[in-house]
């Protein structure tokens, strides 16, 4: 499991939150160890997971812009790379941001782990929901009008999400209240 793994919280079929672990257990903390129909989700896989909501250490917030999800990693390239992207407006992290959103919008679709993600998380909190079924089977024939339309019922936050987990629909930032 990555540390830095987004995740969205939702309670009753409203969504609260998304963000890193650390950051929802910080947030979630005030609803106590155990809160009714509380399920937090992986936004990669769409799997359920569970949050530590006791008091415990939380470390305190990082310097630089946790709020924006900002992560300093490192990249190989070659040389070539590296004059390009430096001439870029923005510089290059500016850069490698907008061919990587670029690449994102372009095609996401492309991602095959799109249905089981969204399978993973409706499983888990619209299996009573009107029109589940005509759902799943619109998300796995990949028509996403047919999967919307089956939808149209449901809480704006669950459609909202399994559509965002499918590909249908571009990510959402993170946010916590």
């Amino acid at each position: 499991m990555m540390t830095d793994e987004i995740l969205t919280a939702f309670q009753n079929h409203a969504r609260l939150a998304s963000g890193t672990r650390t950051e929802l257990e910080r947030t979630l903390a005030p609803l106590g160890p155990h809160p009714e129909g509380l399920l937090v989700f992986s936004d990669t896989t769409g799997a359920q997971t569970d949050l530590n909501l006791t008091d415990h250490d939380v470390p305190p917030p990082r310097r630089g812009r946790p709020k924006l999800g900002v992560k300093a990693r490192e990249i190989t390239l070659l040389p070539r790379h590296w004059e390009w992207l430096a001439g870029q407006r923005g510089g290059a992290s500016a850069a490698l941001r907008r061919l990587v959103d670029d690449a994102m919008r372009a095609a996401p679709e492309d991602d095959p782990r799109g249905p089981d993600r969204a399978y993973r998380f409706l499983s888990a909190i619209a299996g009573d929901l009107p029109g589940y079924e005509a759902a799943l089977r619109a998300l796995y024939a990949n028509d996403p009008d047919e999967t919307r339309a089956a939808m149209r019922n449901w809480p704006d936050d669950i459609r909202t999400h399994a559509l965002v987990l499918a590909g249908f629909s571009p990510p959402t930032a993170p946010s916590t209240p």
